[in-house]
């Protein structure tokens, strides 16, 4: 078993090796990683380990930008001093979610959990880790999201609208309520049901049951209203009116 560390608190590396020395005798750590531009190297010209242990705050950004970069087919234990990450890292190959300080028993059960998960097998657990991304990219009936102090899950049959401003991504219920969502409004068009939902611009996705009316706007462009106020208008192009209207009324 080939178990890689990234953690860029020296101290926090050290316990979490000596306890894996503990846990996992036999296994090898094969390299502890500082930061997030080294990991992405380190996973371009290294083989896959069996294991990552990966502190998600680093010095040099949150450890999820890795996934932007290299494609990671082994799974992971996230390590962490807060819970607010959690969202996120359920949406990558984790199998667990460790909060500082860790201990042994957190260890051992996420050592327990990989055992269970792989068997003898790895490349089989690789192919479970694709079918994982691909069903990530398939509609969900359902979001996650953060509301006040929980998580609470938040229906596509719930969600009015979804809006993106200063690199924030936020959905509106028909509710009222507004709340933040860990995707862009890319990977939402790939998520949201397309029969229902509409790239309107490039803020908007809006939902068909959500719309009250339509006006013609200049430029031979239309502007949607909906049946609550937006943020600002939403505006559909000249070139995307027909889409626009022939989705409408499909």
């Amino acid at each position: 078993m080939k178990l890689l560390i990234i953690e860029d608190e020296t101290a926090a590396a050290m316990n979490l090796r000596s306890i894996l020395n503990t846990v996992t005798p036999d296994a090898e750590i094969v390299d502890v990683i500082d930061t997030v531009v080294d990991s992405i190297e380190w996973f371009e010209n290294n083989p896959m380990p069996d294991l990552v242990f990966m502190d998600i705050q680093l010095s040099d950004g949150e450890s999820f930008k890795i996934f932007d970069k290299v494609k990671i087919s082994c799974p992971i234990v996230f390590t962490t001093a807060y819970d607010q990450y959690a969202l996120k890292a359920f949406e990558v190959n984790s199998i667990d979610y460790l909060l500082k300080p860790i201990n042994e028993h957190a260890v051992r059960r996420a050592v327990d959990k990989w055992h269970a998960l792989t068997g003898a097998d790895r490349s089989e657990y690789a192919a479970r880790v694709d079918s994982m991304v691909a069903e990530q990219k398939a509609l969900r009936q359902s979001f996650l999201v953060r509301f006040r102090d929980k998580l609470i899950p938040l229906g596509q049959d719930e969600i009015a609208y979804c809006y993106t401003s200063e690199e924030k991504v936020y959905a509106f219920g028909y509710n009222g309520e507004r709340y933040p969502l860990e995707y862009t409004l890319e990977a939402l068009q790939g998520m949201l049901n397309s029969a229902r939902f509409y790239r309107a611009n490039r803020q908007f996705i809006i939902a068909r049951d959500a719309v009250a009316d339509i006006s013609v706007w200049f430029g031979s462009r239309l502007s949607v209203n909906l049946k609550m106020e937006t943020p600002e208008k939403i505006i559909v192009s000249k070139a995307r009116v027909p889409e626009f209207k022939q989705w409408l009324i499909s």
